[in-house]
């Protein structure tokens, strides 16, 4: 038993590794494909010439014993004919004297004679059935002998296997008859075994297997060299592309030559410069956009501090002015609120474009920090009239940064209380394969196509012309994007309108590690 599974396993894992290499060597399913169909063409091709010869050397065999037939048995009757025996004894004599005469000598005769009494043969004189070689009388089949009954005047053919030296032979029947003096009529079989056919199509299939066999090494082989040819320079487009695609922006391909290959190269080439000119173009406006953030998100936190102290006095005396002027002070605390709840999140933005964004990493559980931004976010789904629903399973731990987290959670519980109508929002919970996620759903105005990428664009409004009562200053869903990539999770989203919408987020549950698929589904209809 440990044998055989040991033996499963090793055809399973040899499977495997064929399959992946049938995934992704393009080479290799080009020859191989080659190689099978050249096999299914050949083995046609061959089965359909060694049918075709096999049926062109029994139809020679045939004829030949028919005509060989014609003329022995002519032989045999003017032997009957010219006898002068009339008793049993004597014609059994003759009888033998004439199957004798009818079979070649030799060995290994090339054909054998049966002679027995006629089916409808009414003589009270009886002759011995006899036969040459040893081939016994039962090897005659049963419905030549009715046909050679029904139809005396004529030949009959019939080819059937044959017992000879102990093994099967197909042989040549023909039967016809003989009229014997006072014995009436007798049947005599032809039997001409097709030995030397048999070895003739062993040699011929022996020659087709071979042949098949080269033709189909030699179609491999030139499978192999074509495909190489054209495989190799798509091979090093993609370690260009690779190179180009990690920020080695001056990897070029080689391009020689004026064929087809070749424009690909000049064309790889050309597309990669133009990347490499407008990629240093949109770096330095990056730079030069995100100095500014930074520079105007710190230089605004001294005035900011000074206006918010100002701000905080007007707000506590407020019960000293007159209503208009305590309504002013109340609209400017909430605006400062705003403002400083802006540039903190700007201040934010320019640490992870500076690279300062570092993780505190601890064991969390996240159904204890789900359950802390829900409650936090309680009063605002009281207000839009929603309720808030927890689904897991059990713990849900993960090594994260928990602040990070909870930011995300809270920018995604938010988001799916303001934008769900009223109505319930879900948030979904669990751990696999190394990963945990977390699902908030909301059944509300959803997204329509093509939002679900722009979502976590900085400073992207799905209407930019609404009210400022809802959503936030456009970079919550953009931080906590850059949260996630910094644990080297996945934020996702989806939605449709009227359908409400799904974000995703997966982190893997132990730091450093890298994700391969999430435990919950991003849409509804997805399948795990």
């Amino acid at each position: 038993m440990a044998g055989a599974r040991m033996a499963a396993r090793a055809v399973v894992a040899a499977w495997n590794s064929l399959l992946r290499t049938w995934r992704r060597s393009l080479q290799f399913r080009v020859v191989s494909t080659t190689v099978l169909l050249g096999i299914v063409v050949v083995s046609l091709l061959g089965s359909y010439l060694y049918n075709e010869i096999a049926d062109d050397l029994q139809s020679d065999r045939v004829r030949t014993s028919e005509q060989e037939a014609r003329a022995l048995t002519q032989q045999a009757q003017d032997q009957w004919d010219n006898t002068t025996a009339t008793s049993v004894q004597e014609l059994n004599l003759v009888g033998d004297d004439v199957v004798r005469g009818l079979t070649p000598a030799g060995p290994d005769p090339g054909r054998y004679v049966i002679m027995l009494r006629g089916a409808k043969n009414t003589s009270p004189t009886l002759l011995n059935a006899r036969g040459t070689g040893g081939i016994a009388i039962s090897a005659v089949p049963q419905e030549l002998r009715e046909a050679v009954a029904a139809d005396p005047s004529h030949q009959q053919t019939k080819v059937s296997n044959i017992l000879i030296d102990g093994g099967q032979v197909p042989a040549v029947f023909v039967g016809t008859g003989v009229e014997v003096p006072t014995a009436g009529r007798y049947d005599l079989f032809y039997v001409t075994p097709m030995t030397q056919e048999v070895r003739t199509m062993s040699l011929i299939s022996t020659a087709f297997t071979l042949a098949g066999l080269a033709l189909t090494v030699l179609l491999g082989a030139v499978a192999w060299v074509v495909t190489k040819q054209v495989v190799t320079p798509v091979r090093r487009a993609a370690e260009v592309a690779e190179r180009l695609s990690s920020g080695k922006l001056n990897e070029r391909m080689a391009s020689r030559g004026e064929d087809d290959l070749a424009l690909l190269g000049t064309s790889f080439n050309a597309m990669a410069d133009s990347l490499q000119a407008q990629i240093r173009q949109l770096e330095g406006l990056s730079r030069v956009q995100q100095r500014f953030v930074s520079d105007v998100s710190h230089e605004l936190r001294t005035p900011l501090t000074t206006i918010r102290m100002a701000g905080d006095l007007l707000y506590d005396s407020r019960s000293e002015f007159d209503p208009v002027v305590g309504r002013s002070a109340e609209l400017l605390q909430g605006e400062l609120d705003r403002f400083e709840s802006l540039l903190a999140d700007l201040l934010e933005i320019s640490r992870f474009d500076a690279g300062a964004a570092a993780l505190d990493l601890e064991p969390v559980n996240l159904c204890d920090t789900v359950a802390e931004v829900v409650s936090a976010a309680k009063p605002l789904a009281e207000r839009r009239g929603s309720t808030v629903e927890i689904v897991a399973a059990g713990p849900v731990e993960a090594e994260v940064d928990q602040r990070r987290v909870e930011r995300i959670l809270r920018n995604l519980v938010v988001n799916a209380i303001e934008h769900g109508e009223g109505k319930p929002v879900t948030i979904h919970l669990r751990s696999g394969e190394g990963s945990v996620a977390v699902v908030v759903e909301d059944h509300g105005v959803g997204l329509r196509q093509g939002e679900a990428s722009m979502v976590f664009t900085r400073f992207w409004r799905a209407d930019p012309a609404r009210a400022r009562t809802t959503g936030g200053t456009g970079l919550g869903l953009a931080i906590a994007l850059e949260d996630a990539r910094l644990h080297n999770g996945w934020l996702q989203a989806w939605g449709e309108p009227g359908a409400g919408s799904r974000f995703r987020l997966t982190l893997p549950q132990k730091s450093g590690e890298s994700l391969t698929s999430s435990p919950l589904p991003l849409s509804p209809g997805e399948r795990l």
